[in-house]
């Protein structure tokens, strides 16, 4: 047998950058009779994942001891604490990485992913997923219907993401959508969009083979711009889109400083504008324009009440496609070669398979 078969709670590690290993880890107990324990069976690779792997740290989140990696889980449950009522040993569920403390002012108010004391996996100091088993709150996993695979309940996290910009931007049907950035977040943003109604949605981004999946995917037309000032991209957007004195919403997933530009010009006055990409801690904005219009601006931050629900409800239904995302699948000793093609830009989604598929 190899060491994998025989380990029990083999995990993917960082230990500082490009520094990964696998280490045998205890199975994690219940915490609470409210917990389960989840065999996870494929998490899909982040860029957040990725840059931490990269550079060890994402702004104030510094990896200062050995870290397991992953949060885009989904697994099957060998594990129910005596409280437990809505799930049984064998239920196949996507996993909510990030459990809150339920009590503070946040929580409280409704809004548990701005939680103070949020213990999010794979966010320093929290182990993240990339193990054979990880303990969650029983309301933290969502039963995956029998129209949903294993590999399709691992994306529910990032569409999760999608979900709560979406709902964020208030997108209502007949509304123009423009989206930024056309990796999974963005693409997974241009579906929802589509799904609750949109009549116009058109992805930006400057790798034309992404624009070309996304004209395939869920998008009404797609935007490369141009070496130019934003106000010139935004013209041109608006003049071959027939988005007349602007679009209703604009959308974020990229995180780059042109395109938050193009975002604001590109708006008719009393626009929308949500930022889910990260990028520079800080950047110039252009905010004569975003004062002048009247603009809506919302931050967007991981996903709250309701949206994880929600994704399960868009994706088991067809109304969004999240099969069509993933690249291709690699077994867990494969792990860190996936962390390689990732950072190198290939495929959109990879997901590492569990120790036991």
């Amino acid at each position: 047998m190899t060491a994998s078969e025989t380990a029990q709670n083999l995990s993917f590690v960082l230990e500082g950058i490009h520094k990964v290993k696998f280490e045998d880890r205890p199975i994690p107990a219940l915490k609470t009779p409210y917990d389960v324990l989840v065999n996870v069976k494929y998490t899909g690779i982040c860029g957040s994942d990725v840059h931490y792997w990269e550079h060890g740290s994402i702004g104030q989140f510094i990896v200062k001891d050995p870290m397991v990696l992953g949060h885009e889980s989904a697994g099957v449950i060998t594990q129910v604490g005596a409280a437990v009522t809505t799930l049984k040993v064998g239920d196949r569920v996507a996993m909510e990485p990030g459990v809150p403390c339920r009590r503070c002012e946040p929580c409280k108010a409704g809004k548990y992913n701005l939680c103070e004391n949020m213990a999010f996996a794979a966010t320093p100091p929290y182990d993240g997923t990339l193990a054979k088993y990880y303990n969650l709150p029983e309301d933290f996993c969502y039963k995956l219907p029998e129209t949903l695979s294993l590999q399709e309940g691992a994306l529910m996290e990032p569409l999760s993401v999608a979900v709560h910009i979406v709902r964020q931007a208030r997108v209502a049907p007949g509304q123009s959508v423009v989206v930024f950035g056309a990796g999974p977040v963005g693409l997974l943003c241009c579906a929802v969009a589509t799904a609750f109604g949109a009549s116009k949605v058109i992805a930006v981004d400057i790798q034309q083979s992404r624009l070309d999946f996304a004209k395939e995917y869920a998008t009404t037309s797609t935007f490369m711009p141009s070496k130019v000032a934003a106000t010139e991209n935004a013209e041109r957007l608006r003049q071959e889109n027939g988005l007349g004195a602007g679009a209703d919403v604009a959308i974020d997933a990229s995180g780059a400083e042109p395109s938050v530009h193009t975002g604001i010009h590109v708006l008719r006055n009393g626009g929308t504008y949500v930022q889910g990409g990260m990028g520079r801690s800080e950047i110039q904005f252009p905010i004569m324009a975003a004062c002048a219009k009247e603009l809506t601006l919302r931050g967007s931050f991981r996903y709250g009440s309701g949206d994880y629900k929600l994704a399960v409800e868009l994706a088991s239904t067809g109304k969004v496609d999240v099969k069509k995302l993933i690249t291709g699948t690699v077994k867990f000793e494969e792990a860190e070669n996936a962390f390689k093609e990732v950072k190198a830009g290939k495929g959109i989604k990879t997901l590492i398979a569990g120790i036991d598929v």
